[in-house]
């Protein structure tokens, strides 16, 4: 089925558990925190509905419609249905939505591609998995993922030597139905607004650490589950003119806490296995998936930074100028650039696993790496297109409701290229990118979303054929040999 709107914010008054500090949550979908993300991920399922994006954002199987990014692929078709898919997701929140609905579940269907994985072991969980990647479809359900431990916690001698708890979450006890699991995990962004926790491990562990491998699915109302959310900065916005990012876009990044919650039996894919905890992401298409939507979110991003350097340069004239022309015709070969790596995963797709196909996986990673590698730069070239003009606006567009500061405004802060309060609005919107406390926090994430800069690289290394580039060295090598020289 597909979800409306309405339905998906019905679905999230469920009674769960989430602190501001010591404030309890009664509503996630009203609370002035998370009430206006909250209507924008209304609008990534209403789109679903409407009938010029029916046939991009949803599949036909079985005479049911799905969402596109539960669609398993079989051809480079279903790959660009795919990617199609990601990009109106992401242009209807402006890529600032990390963990949109088609991101973890990306995630689960490339899984559902190989899920003989599953079984490897004492388990056999891979029809828990089918029968998952099936719930999440059937039920279009939005899903996050808290799959890293907390970092202080990363180190478990040093509570074990102290005789203290180690904080991280583990399994405390199997019982006839199910595990019982207590502990944190981080960072489960978008929970507040979604209907499920995949927790799970993407950095490995030690094989001591079997009680912490297990790879399991929650909702977010489970009895014994807490949010804790990091302080909203939507809080801090007035009015949508003065912070447009940050009123419609503060994701909100969630510390999942259980306290002995119970997962019942087909809600657990991995168990007791530290090797396969981690290998399920990178032994399956689901990593691949997943970060491809990474990919293609960044992307819409960068267009809408793109259009704002130019907008801001033609605002003032300095368009005109040739150091200026310069920067943005850099910035506009990186934004063409990270189209390339993109549409470039599609054309060198990979067979696998076996009956189906696979964006490629180094240009993924490579792609993923120039992402989290560039975006810091990307914001300093915008942010020096901005120069001061950033600073020179009112504190407020409420100088717009007194007549006689309406007037002083509209004189002073035209120029003869743009009105004084179209001006306004385009520097408002500059300072949510450059300056204000979502643009610090999107400047983090982009940094580490897809974990430290070692950790992508180690992946572009383990999927590059070495033995087909120190061939090459070798052919060429094998072309001359010592000399005859007397």
């Amino acid at each position: 089925m597909l979800k409306t709107g309405a339905e998906h914010l019905e679905s999230l008054r469920d009674g769960r558990t989430v602190f501001i500090g010591k404030e309890k949550v009664d509503d996630v979908t009203s609370h002035p925190a998370f009430i206006n993300a909250a209507k924008t991920v209304a609008t990534l399922y209403d789109a679903k509905h409407e009938p010029e994006y029916r046939d991009i954002l949803s599949y036909e199987e079985d005479n049911e419609r799905y969402s596109m990014w539960f669609l398993k692929a079989k051809t480079r078709d279903d790959l660009r249905k795919r990617t199609s898919a990601h990009k109106r997701i992401a242009d209807l929140s402006c890529g600032l939505f990390g963990r949109s609905p088609d991101h973890v579940a990306s995630f689960v269907t490339g899984m559902s591609t190989n899920p003989s994985i599953f079984d490897s072991g004492d388990h056999k969980f891979s029809k828990n998995l089918i029968s998952y990647y099936e719930h999440m479809r059937k039920n279009d359900i939005f899903a996050t993922y808290a799959v890293l431990p907390p970092q202080a916690a990363r180190n478990p001698d040093f509570y074990e030597k102290q005789n203290l708890p180690v904080p991280t979450l583990r399994v405390i006890r199997e019982e006839d139905d199910g595990v019982v699991i207590s502990g944190m995990k981080m960072l489960a962004t978008s929970a507040v607004f979604c209907n499920e926790i995949w927790v799970g491990n993407l950095l490995p562990l030690a094989p001591s650490q079997v009680k912490e491998a297990i790879t399991c699915a929650m909702p977010c109302n489970a009895k014994g589950l807490s949010l804790w959310m990091r302080q909203p900065i939507s809080l801090n916005a007035d009015n949508e003119f003065d912070s447009p990012l940050t009123w419609k876009f503060d994701e909100t990044d969630v510390l999942v806490i259980c306290d002995e919650v119970k997962i019942p039996w087909d809600k657990i894919f991995v168990l007791d296995d530290a090797i396969l905890a981690r290998e399920i992401y990178i032994k399956t298409p689901g990593h691949c998936y997943g970060n491809h939507q990474a990919n293609v979110r960044y992307w819409s991003k960068m267009q809408l930074i793109l259009g704002l350097c130019s907008k801001i340069t033609q605002s003032t004239g300095a368009d005109q100028i040739p150091a200026v022309r310069e920067v943005i015709g850099k910035m506009s070969a990186q934004e063409a650039t990270l189209s390339a790596m993109i549409h470039g995963q599609i054309e060198a797709a990979e067979n696998w696993p076996e009956n189906y196909l696979t964006y490629n996986r180094r240009m993924m990673y490579a792609a993923l790496d120039w992402c989290t590698d560039k975006y810091s730069g990307i914001i300093d070239e915008l942010r020096t297109l901005c120069g001061g003009g950033v600073f020179q606006m009112p504190a407020s567009v409420n100088v717009m409701h007194d007549e006689k500061l309406r007037e002083d405004f509209e004189k002073y802060f035209q120029t003869p290229q743009m009105e004084a309060l179209d001006r306004m609005k385009l520097m408002r919107l500059a300072w949510d990118f450059v300056g204000s406390e979502f643009a610090g926090r999107q400047q983090q994430y982009e940094k580490f979303y897809a974990g430290a800069s070692f950790i992508i690289r180690n992946h572009s290394h383990r999927e590059t054929d070495w033995n087909f580039f120190n061939g090459i060295v070798d052919d060429f090598m094998n072309e001359y040999d010592v000399p005859d020289i007397k």
